[in-house]
């Protein structure tokens, strides 16, 4: 039996339904068929013969796809093409077949198509039979069709797996190159592909990218949106990504784990698609841009997004074309020739001819030139007008009769709105709005925020007449309830400015109450974290951050709170900053409002890194407070603990000693000795002074007491008392008790996970020391991977400056089995960093030089690591004083140096020195003490002393062994005659 000819079939469609025609192509193809795509334009072809005609030239049937563009003609236009199709159809119908994707009726005009072929609501399958039975396709050899879904475009009626993207409007039109160029620029682009949508507020981003989704979903598993404008609230719905990916449940502070999970989920994955709508500061957005094979769409008014995406396409205004289109479909009442006049009165800008259009619309009697003629000319006594810079004049008159509009005929919404403008414009609280207490409402809004149904009309007319964005989420029963309302900022801005004083006083005054309902009084409490961050945004809108109020005021620091122990030091320092100034200058300087702002704003600099600056406000505090005849013990005591902390990080580690002893002797005598959590706060940072003071007996000692009275407090799984358990595991591995810290540090990393989850600060750095204890204890390859995998998480959360701790262990871990080039590599970028943080005269910058020294040695620049080793002894000596025990491993090293050079009799003199200042410091028993013991001989026997090295060499080996083991890999290290060392481990940052 002969093949039958693979039939031709061409598929015109319109840009907006290219899923369908790219999706009917494929299963055509798939079915034997010769199909060819051919995009039409209608809107914008003169309605002749000619061009239905041209469409036909090539062989085969002509497959019409009749969307919502094609129902949405005006009038005349429509009665134009059936007339065309009038001509047409006798002599070519039986080669002309349409298909409705539309959910619109159509038109009677249609009917000139004669039979429509209606794929909407159809499953995949059926639509693909519909479609292949009524375009005849038989197989190329004869036998039955083939209907098997091969991989291909996704049908367009199926939804992604994972879809949170806005709902289609469809009254979008224009913008098809714009589309067209992400498109291509996405295509060429390939796998892990980034693209900028860039362009100033109001000029249709946002419709511009949920229409791209909604074109090219289909070729997506998953489409993830992310409302970007504000950091926090991005980072909260990007880490939603990880929920819908299935993530390992973390009971946790999990935010920032949800969001390296889904992260890593979409390294694994290609089709996927995630869109940051309205981006501002690349910088603040750092943590939550995908890496990996799928796309990423941004839109941003920003020039700077060029350095972090490979292209930005810039959006202009609508040509006049696209306006006249836009203007049509948002309001049927517009005429092409009204809509063009309307158009050249607000300048082709999407937002105005939307809000215009919408107000034509609604105002069903409204004279339509006069409207027109109102916004051109702006005047004053019509239309009330505030001039400014910001908004041109013909701006202003038209958002003016708006706002009017919805005062004089639509009140419920006008009260609504005036309240909304006093929230962050990007996403309207609605929840928090309902949820307040009714005593927090004015009685105008009472019975309108209670009762559904005038609820969700005020809503519904806000939408229609402003163009603010309703999105609906699935309540109750299935249930459809408006979940979140966004206002353009230009047109938040602007209803702020049109109140009167007393308006705006009122709507600010009940937008601030809101608040304070909404505030769980919890920031400590992780269950509470979404709420705050559905707070945060609102602070700076509400003028929270200038009340006076009491309860406003205690909503802000309980936000700060949380910014803290969330680590969100950028922000946190932004809000604090904020609320110091302002309620400083209204009600003193030792206010206790103000002390805790101020103190809060002390942790967020030293946090950034910036610890003079740090130390400069916790001096003030402390100052002021003491000042205060009126003060309180715990203002006190905050403000000496905050002074602590700032010293701590700038090395002067016996001074913050010195400040810690007589903060808890003051605690113990105000608060209580022990079961105070403020007093074994306090005690803990004393002992973690003592620590960096290498008084590590003492230390344990104490550190021993304050989790003893941790676990009393609150049990061993509270977060504070593994904070306990692991700075008692870091100092017991410093005394070189190695097997005691590796047994507490195991059991303490897993509680870590268990509790706090895998990705929080804390844990990462319980992992950090599990590292440590392993690496100490010889289990090199399982250190290595639990040292590696929690810096690279700690890096991509806060960034190189605040890991440098992680990055210099670990350069010295790969030194010590032998991966030289990358510790070297890594080890001088810890030095850099250092430097840029500190600048002369840190311990740490002197510890680090040491570093590099060794590793420089190791490589064979003999010279120079002397060199290198002298300055950083000179420094260290400097910084902390001969005695300190940072001193003492530093000259151990130049001891080395000293011998590797030839200059045996210094090494020699350095050692003898060295071995007496660690014996006083740590003992004679400690590591130290006997590896540099052990140094000493080796030096003693080269000059020819050999008696007398023997006899250091086994005193050493002897108590070595007393302390471990005789297989232990540091008797062995001993007892193999290599070269002990000291390397130096930053213990805070």
């Amino acid at each position: 039996m002969p093949s039958a000819s693979p039939e031709h079939v061409t598929i015109v469609y319109a840009g907006q339904s290219w899923s369908w025609a790219t999706w009917i192509e494929h299963r055509l193809a798939h079915a034997g068929a010769v199909p060819e795509a051919v995009r039409w334009d209608p809107l914008h072809t003169a309605p002749e013969p000619g061009r239905l005609t041209g469409l036909l030239a090539a062989p085969g049937k002509l497959l019409l796809l009749i969307d919502d563009w094609f129902v949405r003609f005006d009038e005349a236009r429509r009665q134009a093409w059936a007339d065309v199709l009038a001509e047409i159809m006798p002599r070519e119908g039986h080669r002309i077949l349409a298909a409705s994707i539309t959910a619109a009726s159509l038109p009677p005009a249609a009917e000139r198509l004669g039979r429509v072929l209606p794929l909407r609501g159809l499953d995949a399958d059926r639509a693909a039979e519909v479609l292949i039975e009524a375009l005849e396709v038989t197989s190329p050899s004869g036998g039955p069709v083939s209907l098997d879904r091969a991989r291909g475009p996704r049908f367009p009626e199926d939804r992604p797996g994972i879809d949170n993207a806005p709902r289609h409007h469809r009254d979008f039109t224009g913008r098809e190159r714009v589309l067209e160029r992400i498109h291509q620029a996405f295509t060429e682009g390939g796998e892990g592909t980034r693209i900028a949508l860039r362009g100033p507020g109001g000029i249709g981003k946002t419709q511009t990218a949920a229409e791209y989704v909604h074109r090219y979903k289909g070729e997506y598993d998953i489409v993830w949106w992310v409302n970007a404008s504000v950091r926090n609230r991005a980072r909260e719905e990007f880490a939603r990504l990880a929920d819908k990916l299935g993530a390992e449940p973390d009971t946790g502070d999990a935010l920032r784990g949800r969001i390296e999970t889904a992260k890593r989920a979409l390294r694994d994955r290609v089709r996927w698609l995630v869109v940051l709508d309205g981006a501002e500061d690349p910088e603040d957005l750092g943590t939550v841009l995908p890496d990996g094979p799928g796309h990423l769409l941004v839109t941003t008014p920003r020039k700077e997004w060029h350095r972090w995406v490979g292209q930005v396409v810039d959006l202009p205004p609508f040509d006049r074309e696209e306006s006249v289109d836009f203007a049509c479909r948002r309001s049927r009442r517009l005429t092409r020739d009204s809509a063009d006049r309307l158009a050249a009165a607000v300048e082709d800008h999407p937002l105005l001819l939307d809000q215009t259009a919408a107000w034509v619309e609604l105002n069903e009697t409204a004279d339509i030139d006069t409207y027109i003629t109102r916004i051109q000319e702006g005047d004053p006594h019509a239309v009330p007008v505030v001039s400014s810079e910001e908004y041109r004049k013909e701006f202003q008159a038209a958002w003016a009769q708006t706002v009017n509009t919805l005062r004089e005929k639509h009140p419920n919404a006008y009260e609504l709105l005036s309240l909304f403008a006093f929230f962050s414009p990007d996403v309207i609280p609605l929840g928090l709005v309902q949820s307040a207490r009714v005593g927090d409402l004015p009685p105008h809004l009472v019975s309108l925020v209670t009762e559904p149904s005038s609820w969700n009309t005020a809503l519904r007319v806000l939408s229609e007449a402003t163009s603010m964005r309703l999105e609906y989420e699935q309540g109750p029963m299935d249930i459809q309830t408006v979940g979140t309302l966004r206002m353009h900022r230009l047109f938040h801005r602007f209803v702020r400015g049109h109140l009167g004083p007393e308006e705006a006083r009122s709507s600010a005054g009940t937008a601030r109450r809101v608040l304070v309902a909404a505030d769980p009084r919890r920031p400590g409490d992780r269950t509470h974290w979404s709420r705050y961050a559905e707070v945060i945004p609102h602070l700076e809108a509400t003028g929270a951050l200038h009340s006076a109020d009491p309860d406003v005021r205690t909503v802000v620091l309980n936000c700060i709170e949380y910014l803290r122990i969330r680590g969100e030091a950028k922000e946190g320092r932004r809000l604090s900053s904020a609320a110091v100034a302002s309620w400083g200058a209204v009600s003193g300087d030792t206010d206790p409002a103000v002390l805790v702002a101020v103190h809060q704003l002390a942790n967020m600099e030293r946090r950034l890194g910036r610890y003079r600056e740090a130390e400069r406000i916790a001096r003030d505090v402390l100052r002021r407070v003491t000042a205060d005849p009126e003060r309180s013990s715990v203002q006190v005591l905050r403000a000496k603990n905050g002074l602590g902390g700032a010293l701590l990080a700038l090395g002067r580690y016996e001074d913050a000693r010195l400040l810690y002893e007589d903060a808890a002797a003051q605690a113990a005598a105000d608060l209580g000795e022990q079961e105070v959590p403020r007093t074994l706060d306090i005690r803990g940072n004393l002992a973690l002074a003592l620590r960096l003071l290498g008084r590590y007996e003492e230390s344990l000692v104490l550190q021993r007491s304050v989790l003893e009275a941790y676990i009393a407090l609150g049990g061993g799984r509270h977060p504070s008392t593994l904070l306990a358990g692991l700075n008692t595991a870091w100092t017991l591995r410093l005394l070189g008790r190695y097997g005691d810290a590796l047994a507490i540090q195991e059991l303490n990393h897993r509680l870590h996970r268990e509790v706090l989850g895998r990705d929080h600060a804390q844990t990462l750095l319980a992992q950090h020391n599990l590292a440590l204890c392993l690496r100490r204890d010889g289990a090199h390859l399982r250190a290595r991977g639990l040292m590696r995998e929690a810096r690279d998480r700690s890096l991509s959360r806060r960034g190189p400056r605040q890991t440098l701790r992680q990055t210099t262990d670990y350069a010295m871990l790969l030194r010590e089995i032998g991966e030289l080039d990358e510790a070297r590599e890594l080890a001088e970028s810890a030095l850099t960093g250092f430097t840029d943080l500190f600048g002369d005269g840190h311990p740490y910058l002197a510890g680090a030089l040491d570093n590099c020294a060794l590793i420089q040695g190791d490589q064979g620049d003999l010279t120079g690591a002397r060199q290198r080793a002298e300055r950083a002894r000179a420094g260290m000596e400097r910084a902390l004083g001969t005695a300190h025990v940072w001193s003492v491993g530093c000259a151990m090293n130049t001891a080395t140096a000293l011998a590797r050079t030839g200059e045996l009799e210094r090494a020699v003199a350095l050692g003898r020195d060295a071995l007496g200042r660690a014996r006083t410091a740590v003992g004679d028993t400690h590591v130290l003490t006997l590896n540099l013991a052990a140094g000493l001989a080796q030096d003693l026997a080269a000059t020819g002393r050999h008696d007398e090295a023997e006899t250091v060499r086994a005193e050493a080996v002897r108590r070595l062994t007393e302390n471990f083991f005789e297989e232990h890999r540091q008797v062995r290290y001993m007892l193999e005659g290599r070269r002990p060392y000291w390397d130096f481990e930053p213990q805070m940052m």
